[in-house]
């Protein structure tokens, strides 16, 4: 293995030539669920859609809690979102017998109830179809003709790389799967399900970067089993892929053997993700010296890896 985290994984679309500010405000990262959760006029649930801002999901969730007074458990949603960002995302709270709360009391600089209403069951992460993203970039430098062939080919499709949040700060994250995959580390059960996420997203991006490099990443090898091309997202049980598939793959993750050794005695079943990301409705317009995007993902897509075939990203939230 080498030294150190290499998470810049190469692009399909040639060099960026301009480079921005990213995540300047808040509002520069809006996220909303394409999601609505089916009422039901006498359910236990109450389903809530809230628009925060500047606050994490877990966070918002331990609030819901509070307020209704029942157990952190009892809170659900569709998923994560990203804490430097507006979001609007859909959460549920599981009250059985219990008045409902004053929910407008959340309202405040961080958290907005736009609807509520009761529901049937627990909202549980993933069940949502996926998102709908609008990003200014900031001070872009460079010419912005230089950007508009990257731009014009983005609808067509980018590298669906799992984002480099997935592996932490200077991959940091990274570090925990290297300690419980290799130096038999202990650790929470929580940390545990967060280390086989990062390690499978992990493995992953190091053969899309070599279906990358051999510019097929867009083609559907000999023999392989479904009509989009497909990389693993490792565990146990028969792998799917066709044997070039197969052989590819294997060669590439020849020095990360404890990795997948290590996921597949956690028990998690051997799974295929699409190496070809393709944004619904995509458009873009410069305002100025800065570039603004708009574009739909499915869940499990990153908008990362869309923003990364555009420019070099500053993240100007990371040093706030």
């Amino acid at each position: 293995m080498t030294e150190g985290w290499k998470l810049d994984w190469p692009r399909a679309l040639g060099a960026v030539r301009v480079s921005a500010n990213f995540r300047t405000e808040p509002e520069d990262f809006v996220v909303e669920e394409l999601a609505f959760p089916p009422p039901s006029e006498n359910g236990e649930h109450v389903y809530l859609q809230i628009k925060k801002r500047g606050a994490n999901t877990a966070w918002v969730a331990k609030q819901l809690a509070i307020l209704a007074g029942v157990n952190s458990l009892d809170v659900g949603y569709f998923g994560l979102k990203d804490r430097h960002a507006v979001t609007t995302q859909w959460f549920s709270v599981w009250l059985g017998r219990r008045p409902e709360a004053d929910w407008s009391r959340l309202n405040g600089a961080e958290i907005s109830v736009l609807h509520t209403f009761r529901g049937s069951r627990k909202l549980r992460r993933g069940e949502h179809s996926g998102n709908r993203f609008k990003i200014r970039l900031r001070s872009i430098r460079g010419e912005h003709a230089a950007a508009e062939p990257a731009l014009d080919k983005i609808g067509a499709g980018v590298p669906n790389y799992f984002g480099e949040q997935r592996f932490g700060i200077h991959g940091g994250n990274l570090d925990l799967v290297r300690c419980l995959a290799e130096g038999g580390g202990r650790c929470r059960k929580s940390e545990k399900t967060f280390a086989m996420s990062t390690a499978r997203s992990w493995l992953f991006n190091q053969v899309l970067a070599e279906r990358v490099d051999a510019g097929n990443w867009r083609e559907v090898l000999d023999g392989e089993p479904e009509e989009k091309p497909s990389g693993p997202l490792w565990g146990r049980g028969r792998n799917p892929a066709s044997r070039v598939q197969q052989e590819l793959e294997q060669r590439v993750l020849l020095p990360w053997q404890p990795w997948c050794n290590w996921l597949e005695h956690c028990g998690l079943m051997q799974e295929r993700r699409a190496l070809v990301l393709r944004p619904e409705a995509f458009n873009y317009q410069w305002e100025d010296d800065n570039l603004v995007l708009e574009f739909s993902l499915s869940r499990g897509e990153f908008a990362t890896a869309l923003l990364r075939e555009v420019a070099q990203l500053v993240n100007v939230s990371s040093s706030t």
